[in-house]
């Protein structure tokens, strides 16, 4: 990979493509010079030659400019393969919920995505969002979205080296379009997809509990439990949460409690915006009002007696994220701390934000804590690259710690909420999970780029 330089046009020439001295004295040496240029699926013949004012900067003649569909001049990297230089490289940011707001073009997340965007800027590559509707598969591009200082602009663009997924929900993820682009661009373009569609928690349990490494984080899990079950698992635990096997957000979750030295069950869960807890005199009766439609497709997890601050439940947001080197680090950590009467610590239950030195300073919490949550979150990390199908270039884990200091896995999501980041302290971990995919993206295009058949013409 050489350096990142800017990319500017030369409207003086035809067909060129001028390179830094340095760079082009390799080529003079081993007697071989490339001949094609490439931008995302685009790609033409070209002369390569030394850069006429000695500038250490590219510079690509207007015709080449416009055949390729380079949007605009911008610092990029350069891959050699074989006869062959790639310039960019080209990211597509696939998402849903475009809106014809154009100061708002993907609604509330417009934000997000112009911050994502600028990133790619700063690591040296051309970004675009893009949705299934906006490809031209007869022509080969892609309509899509750009964004500078001055705002939002439409673009013309190829098929992009890499394509990074940020579908908003399982229901935009399931629309038989979008399936079909992903499948279409991976055999038709060898275009690589990564973090595609979103985690099952009943599934990845069960690919979890059959690693060594990391099964001593599950807690006990039952896929569509039987009232029998249920009875077992409260006799063991006093508390359990049921959750849909394939929510997100805690939406859905409720908690079952049933104290030893009790005879009533209890029942805590959210609706209309207030916690609630319902006392019943028997689980049948619990399970018939919660669950008037049965248990199918919901999960029973064992209830973990949690650490807690000021009687408040309290578990930790880890983010991981795969590197420009395309290894797992952690990018964020935080704790959340569960609203008054709350079954979950989401913001959007009340739950409030913690950073590890404010839990050290103000709580007393041992920083070993976050060395011992770093080192079960990459464990966990690697565990699911393997298990998973597919590149995953980012997790973000929920994960608990009992009084003894035991971690527990609760949730793992593909696409993590940015919720914990409207912490003031955390503005560096927050640009930092900007960055991070966008230099996997980067690393995971060169690699696609490396291991294509060299084509001598």
């Amino acid at each position: 990979m050489e350096a990142i330089l800017p990319l500017k046009k030369d409207s003086t020439s035809q067909g060129n493509f001028y390179v830094p001295a340095t760079l082009f004295k390799r080529w003079v040496d081993r007697i071989s010079f490339p001949n094609q240029l490439c931008f995302g699926s685009r790609r033409s013949f070209c002369t390569v030659s030394p850069h006429p004012d000695n500038k250490e900067e590219y510079l690509l003649s207007e015709d080449l400019w416009k055949v390729l569909g380079v949007p605009s001049e911008t610092s990029v990297h350069l891959f050699e393969k074989g006869n062959s230089l790639h310039i960019g490289p080209l990211i597509g940011i696939f998402t849903a919920g475009f809106t014809k707001d154009s100061m708002r073009p993907i609604g509330e997340r417009s934000m997000y995505f112009a911050k994502l965007l600028s990133a790619t800027l700063k690591c040296g590559a051309i970004g675009f969002a893009f949705g299934a509707h906006h490809i031209d598969w007869k022509a080969g591009s892609i309509k899509g979205l750009m964004y500078n200082k001055r705002g939002w602009y439409r673009v013309t663009v190829p098929i992009p080296d890499v394509v990074y997924d940020r579908l908003p929900n399982r229901s935009s993820a399931n629309i038989e379009q979008v399936s079909t682009t992903m499948k279409k661009l991976q055999s038709q373009y060898f275009t690589p997809w990564f973090n595609p569609g979103f985690f099952d928690k009943w599934t990845m349990f069960e690919k979890l509990s059959t690693d060594e490494a990391v099964k001593d984080y599950l807690p006990e899990t039952v896929l569509s439990p039987k009232t029998t079950i249920i009875a077992s698992m409260l006799k063991e635990y006093e508390q359990l949460y049921i959750k849909p096997a394939n929510g997100s957000l805690g939406l859905g979750i409720q908690q079952i409690l049933k104290p030893a030295n009790e005879k009533y069950y209890y029942c805590r869960f959210r609706t209309d915006k207030e916690n609630r807890l319902r006392r019943y005199t028997s689980l049948a009766r619990l399970l018939k009002t919660q669950y008037p439609n049965g248990m199918e497709g919901l999960i029973a997890q064992q209830g973990i007696d949690l650490h807690r601050i000021h009687h408040r439940s309290m578990d930790y947001r880890v983010h991981t994220n795969k590197n420009k080197e395309g290894y797992w680090e952690v990018s964020a950590i935080a704790a959340k701390i569960a609203g008054a009467g709350s079954l979950t610590t989401h913001m959007a239950s009340n739950g409030t934000v913690k950073t590890i030195g404010e839990l050290t300073s103000e709580y007393g919490v041992k920083k070993q804590v976050e060395t011992d949550l770093m080192a079960a979150a990459l464990q966990l990390s690697r565990a699911i690259d393997k298990k998973v199908s597919g590149f995953i270039g980012e997790i973000g884990f929920d994960l608990g710690i009992t009084k003894e200091g035991k971690i527990y896995l609760f949730e793992a999501n593909s696409k993590p909420g940015r919720g914990i980041f409207s912490h003031p302290k955390l503005k560096a971990e927050e640009a930092r999970t900007r960055m991070l995919p966008i230099e996997y993206a980067i690393f995971l295009a060169q690699s696609t780029i490396e291991k294509q058949l060299v084509t001598t013409v």
